[in-house]
């Protein structure tokens, strides 16, 4: 950090937030504001929504936030909860899996109502004897998932942008087998906000 008053290097600056957080004292107010934006929110009017989760990497992290909201705290949202949460995650190796123990917790107790695919780019092989992707494995289960949709769920994906172009080729390639325009059911779930997507 370059301080202006000094005019030098100051490397006992620290993090205005989270040291304003560690140096607040115990019931001491705090204003905070978020989220800001809408795209990864869950609707809770209908407890019987099923959610599919689509990661790469770090972009598991809402969709812990969703996980623990349905089946690990004491929620209103989790209480009424009947869908099924379907978490697709893609990595590299197993030993790069992010919160694997808490999944395979959830899925122990859940059985009905949580589901977990793991794409491992470098350990497993798509239908085509080529590197798994999270594409892929979607693909396997193509016929559930246009089922699911077409019942009123909701899609998110969450993860590097990169992911997107093979998402949409192979979620058009599945439409078109199905006889289906893929640009109008694509709008289609815009419409009716199943479609949810935050990529950087």
């Amino acid at each position: 950090y370059w301080c202006p008053e000094l005019k030098a290097d100051d490397p006992a600056k620290k993090g205005i937030c989270s040291n304003f957080l560690c140096d607040t004292q115990p019931g001491a107010e705090v204003m905070m504001t978020g989220p800001a934006g809408k795209v990864m929110l869950m609707p809770e009017e209908d407890p019987s929504t099923d959610y599919i989760m689509v990661a790469t990497g770090t972009g598991i992290a809402p969709y812990r936030g969703f996980i623990r909201r349905l089946f690990v705290e004491d929620t209103p949202a989790g209480n009424a909860y009947k869908g099924q949460a379907w978490l697709f995650l893609g990595v590299a190796n197993s030993d790069a899996l992010l919160y694997d123990d808490e999944w395979q917790i959830v899925k122990e107790n859940y059985p009905d109502n949580f589901r977990l695919d793991y794409a491992l780019s470098r350990e497993q092989e798509n239908k085509k004897g080529g590197k798994m992707y999270i594409q892929d494995k979607v693909e396997e289960y193509a016929d559930e998932v246009f089922d699911k949709l077409s019942n009123g769920a909701h899609i998110y994906f969450c993860g590097l942008k990169g992911m997107m172009p093979g998402i949409q080729d192979m979620l058009k390639g599945v439409a078109e087998s199905k006889g289906l325009d893929y640009d109008e059911w694509l709008k289609g779930l815009k419409k009716s906000k199943q479609w949810h997507v935050e990529v950087y």
